[in-house]
């Protein structure tokens, strides 16, 4: 299906006309139909438009998911504006970071979220609101911006920006992918489709909606006319209450979600017996205890947030080890460093076309510009086919080696940076590790100055401080310096390293 002359709030309209009466979102707190969503999303871009956000004008938002911050989504839909959602799990100067790079007009934070911003001049952004109750001096209850009539003036196509997703930083940096109401859509209709979702579906909306994977596939839900049943904060136990309580079909997982599920299920007596689909990454230990003791199936693939999520996908069950095949709009190749198609079975630089495609990074032609050098989205990633089509996952390209650790994308550049500035530390490499609870982990293996000490405590304790602390190291090597490999041009041998030190 097409989407370039459809949008994300055309979608709402469509779903309010057709299943006006059937639950939308759903909460702890509150519910809302189809119809009052509608509503709540028309009301919220009518204020947006009175204090002067318009299309093309980008809304940060720093907040824990809730009702409110998926209508602002749908009022960003409406009026044109960008949302640019930041990850609440960032340091305060990594925040600061992003907010620098979206240069937006509208900050919105939630009440438990305010802390992170203590020292920054906020009175640059020309509208500041606050998700929660409160009061805070230079923001406006968002509450308050819901106005009962008037008519936001926008015309907005699908080609047009609907959200920037911030990628993994580079040299501490974070890019921002920028996707359009077409991306979304069709990545949308292709889960849909792979999953067969319909209107009586419902997702666990618990993953964050600043990563792609939880919006995505929220805004699937709510394509195909579904509820999402949103999560503040995951918390096991109230999950697989909620699971049971409103018969919820679809959940999204990242190590260790499903394993705090399943542990949850016993502990609690919950049935999970409505669950039909699992979608995302884990162990085979994790899939294999779903399969035992629920009637799911797990679903895998590749993709990341440049690609509006997936490219690939299949139920594990279907090729074990495998990545999926390419979803039916999207082309996938393994490729040389020359642009040339991999053999069968031998790795090449995975590269996609199609209209799940990001329309770029913000505000960053020269990395534009790069990854889709000769007219194909070069992920960085590097994988195989096989001779039946479906692809495999292998890893990073050296330039571009990553750790995933609980779905956060971790780059081991950001974290040796911070580690440098250690006065003790002479070197330092920094790799990921297999974790049985989180997938990955971060190790950082560091050659110390002649005469110098430090423990794991006191490096994990300088990079929480710098940076996120889930990229602080849970694991350190100590060694003298000079002695880790290096290769003839001196640089340290990651490869050499990871293999002595994982």
């Amino acid at each position: 299906m097409e989407f370039h002359n459809t949008t994300i709030y055309e979608i709402i309209q469509k779903n309010a006309r057709l299943k006006g009466h059937r639950m939308a979102v759903i909460s702890a707190e509150r519910t809302f139909t189809h119809a009052q969503f509608l509503e709540r999303v028309d009301q919220l871009a009518v204020g947006l438009s009175a204090e002067g956000i318009s299309k093309g004008d980008r809304i940060c938002i720093l907040a824990q998911n809730s009702t409110a911050y998926f209508e602002l989504y749908g009022a960003c839909a409406r009026t044109g504006a960008i949302a640019y959602p930041v990850n609440w799990r960032l340091s305060s100067d990594e925040i600061k970071g992003v907010l620098e790079l979206a240069d937006p007009q509208m900050l919105v934070v939630g009440i438990e979220n305010l802390p992170q911003i203590n020292g920054l001049d906020v009175t640059r952004f020309r509208v500041r609101a606050m998700i929660g109750e409160g009061t805070i001096e230079g923001f406006i209850p968002l509450s308050e911006l819901y106005h009962p009539k008037g008519s936001p003036p926008a015309k907005v196509s699908g080609d047009d920006p609907f959200a920037i997703i911030s990628t993994a930083a580079v040299a501490g940096a974070p890019r921002g992918a920028i996707l359009t109401h077409t991306n979304l859509l069709t990545a949308g209709d292709q889960i849909i489709n792979a999953l067969g979702l319909t209107g009586r579906d419902r997702h666990l909306a618990a993953l964050p909606f600043f990563h792609i994977t939880g919006l995505g596939l929220s805004l699937a839900l709510m394509q195909a006319g579904g509820a999402n049943v949103v999560m503040e904060k995951f918390d096991p136990a109230q999950a697989v209450r909620m699971m049971d309580e409103h018969a919820v079909t679809l959940v999204a997982d990242f190590p260790p979600i499903l394993q705090m599920l399943l542990d949850a299920r016993q502990a609690t007596g919950a049935s999970l017996a409505s669950l039909e689909h699992v979608a995302g990454l884990d162990a085979p230990d994790a899939i294999h205890r779903l399969y035992a003791e629920t009637n799911a199936k797990f679903w895998t693939g590749f993709g990341q947030s440049e690609t509006s999520g997936l490219v690939t996908m299949a139920r594990v069950d279907e090729k074990p080890g495998s990545a999926g095949k390419p979803l039916p709009v999207a082309q996938v190749r393994c490729v040389n460093e020359a642009g040339q198609d991999a053999p069968i079975g031998q790795p090449g630089e995975i590269v996609v076309r199609g209209p799940l495609v990001f329309a770029g990074y913000w505000r960053d032609p020269d990395a534009t510009k790069f990854a889709s050098r000769h007219g194909w989205h070069h992920t960085g990633d590097v994988g195989r086919f096989d001779e039946e089509g479906y692809l495999y996952y292998v890893g990073r390209k050296p330039e571009k080696d990553l750790i995933k650790s609980g779905g956060e994308n971790i780059y081991p550049a950001e974290v040796e940076n911070v580690i440098l500035e250690m006065p003790e530390v002479a070197a330092v490499c920094v790799i990921g590790v297999p974790n049985e609870k989180w997938g990955e982990t971060v190790k950082a293996v560091i050659e110390l100055q002649p005469g110098r000490s430090l423990t794991l405590a006191d490096v994990s304790r300088y990079v929480a401080g710098q940076i996120a602390s889930y990229k602080k190291p849970r694991l350190v090597d100590f060694v003298d310096a000079n002695s880790l490999p290096r290769d003839e041009n001196g640089e340290l041998d990651r490869a050499k390293i990871k293999e002595i030190h994982s």
